[in-house]
């Protein structure tokens, strides 16, 4: 292992946003339970959204809408799809996920978005070690938030949200997007490590044949991360090393 606390093949490290980077995972768990909250009071007997439970299985990592289906499938409900361009107020897939951004991006305007000193104390060591690098996040809002936090320039490659949907890129649970990273970055996925805190983001990293699957632990999970896939489990970055 390196000083990185990475096998000595790997020459890339592949980064989700939400939990891994950012202090934002409360801040997406919040803003779903307040959207199914509010529309599930319309059916009788259901209970109410479990930002732990509900949260890790069904929405965690997930692009909105393929989190707004598997929840409610769970619940043994069906919507219309809908379309992207949906308003927040439609009874389809797409306008609770465009609701649930919505209350997010309010949540964040208001109490604004924390990075974790350890991550970028690790991304400033995995730079100067010279592996590329790259951020991988169902989120639409990932270049403003790693703007707002001034992360922007610890990453050779962007692939969120926005790009995702430009190249019909299926979300995690799928390793799409991180393949999607490593070609970008010109390196097989053998040689890349992929950082997430998400169960789906695990499923993604094992299915993609990466060479090595770092789970971040924020909120108690660590045998189901290594359950789904995790290489090993961190509580923050700075316990692989980095330091100079």
């Amino acid at each position: 292992m390196t000083a990185l606390g990475l096998p000595d093949t790997i020459q890339a490290c592949l980064f989700d946003l939400d939990g891994v980077v950012t202090r934002t995972a409360v801040v997406h768990a919040a803003a779903w339970k307040e959207m199914f909250d509010a529309f599930l009071r319309g059916y009788e007997g259901q209970r109410p959204f479990d930002p732990a439970a509900d949260y890790d299985e069904y929405v965690d990592g997930r692009p909105r809408a393929d989190g707004v289906r598997a929840f409610l499938d769970s619940r043994g409900i069906h919507l219309p799809e809908g379309t992207p361009d949906d308003p927040p107020d439609a009874p389809t897939v797409h306008g609770l996920g465009n609701r649930k951004n919505e209350l997010l991006l309010a949540r964040i305007r208001t109490d604004g978005v924390e990075a974790y000193d350890g991550t970028l104390r690790y991304l400033e060591a995995v730079r100067a070690q010279g592996l590329r690098t790259a951020i991988v996040s169902s989120s639409a809002n990932c270049r403003d938030v790693l703007r707002s936090i001034g992360a922007e320039h610890f990453f050779d490659v962007r692939i969120d949200g926005v790009v995702a949907a430009e190249r019909h890129l299926p979300g995690k649970p799928h390793p799409d997007t991180f393949l999607a990273a490593a070609h970008d970055l010109g390196v097989e996925p053998s040689r890349a490590a992929v950082f997430e805190d998400a169960l789906a983001g695990m499923d993604a990293g094992r299915a993609g044949g990466f060479g090595y699957v770092v789970g971040v632990d924020r909120v108690g999970q660590t045998e189901a991360l290594y359950a789904h896939g995790a290489d090993t489990v961190v509580k923050d970055l700075a316990e692989l090393g980095g330091k100079e």
